[in-house]
């Protein structure tokens, strides 16, 4: 991004795993539990490093941070740019 002339803004790939607004927390939980226990297993492990990636399994509250923090850098990259929706 300092290349493209946008100093102190750092790019990162990430993926995740959402549950419809109003999902009862016992399924929140057990999907976290199971996606934890899958990101720990020796060929996801591998699968996910050959394409660069570390699985990280953080808990729901963490991953919320997450993506509000990654919608406010965008939400600035955006206004920078000058860029709308058209």
């Amino acid at each position: 991004m300092i290349e493209a002339g946008v100093p102190g803004f750092v790019v990162t790939q990430w993926h995740g795993t959402l549950a419809p607004a109003g999902t009862p927390r016992p399924v929140v939980e057990r999907l976290h539990r199971d996606i934890v226990k899958a990101l720990q297993q020796p060929e996801v492990i591998s699968r996910l490093a050959a394409d660069g990636t570390d699985g990280v399994g953080s808990s729901p509250q963490q991953f919320a941070a997450h993506m509000k923090a990654e919608r406010e850098k965008w939400t600035k990259a955006i206004k920078q740019a000058g860029l709308a929706a058209q």
